[in-house]
């Protein structure tokens, strides 16, 4: 893939778009005084182009597929897919009960690499259920690359399951860009 200079701006951006302050309820029932809204960016289609631009450097050459998981990771997948024509897949949390019964709505993935696509990383969960499922149906998955890494600095949360995660910003970064 291409390599495109850095942009500077871009976790000052993002940050300014998607960190929201008040009183926030969290998935764990804790609530937080700053909540970050990853939507924000994610339907801001000038600041998901830059999202995306920068994305595309960290596709891994030999990918055949870019697996956007459900729900954040496929509108960015599809800018990426459009940039690279690489073909996109949207892999689903579980797979559907009716219809064709797929894990992953696309091409067929067996025998293929695939690269996946999220969103946000921060203990990597619906990644690691994903690619277990894309290994089990026959895919090579080895690397996911992300708009945003919020794990803690020095950790893989994905090491695991023996995936590489690639992302365009960290948590580090948007915590500086707040200056």
């Amino acid at each position: 893939m291409t390599d495109l200079p850095a942009d500077p701006d871009l976790a000052r951006d993002v940050d300014a778009c998607c960190r929201l302050h008040g009183r926030f309820t969290l998935r764990s029932g804790q609530v937080a005084s700053e909540y970050f809204d990853k939507y924000l960016f994610e339907s801001d289609p000038a600041l998901l182009a830059r999202v995306a631009a920068q994305m595309e450097g960290l596709v891994p050459a030999g990918t055949d597929l870019l697996g956007g998981l459900e729900l954040g990771g496929v509108p960015i997948a599809t800018m990426v897919s459009a940039r690279t024509g690489l073909p996109a897949l949207f892999v689903r949390k579980k797979a559907k009960e009716y219809g064709t019964c797929k894990l992953a709505e696309g091409p067929e993935v067996a025998g293929r690499r695939v690269t996946i696509v999220e969103d946000v990383i921060t203990t990597g969960g619906a990644v690691r259920d994903a690619t277990l499922a894309l290994r089990e149906a026959g895919a090579v998955v080895e690397v996911v690359v992300c708009a945003i890494d919020r794990s803690p600095v020095g950790e893989s949360p994905l090491a695991d399951v023996g995936l590489e995660v690639r992302p365009v910003l960290t948590r580090a970064e948007l915590d500086a860009a707040r200056g």
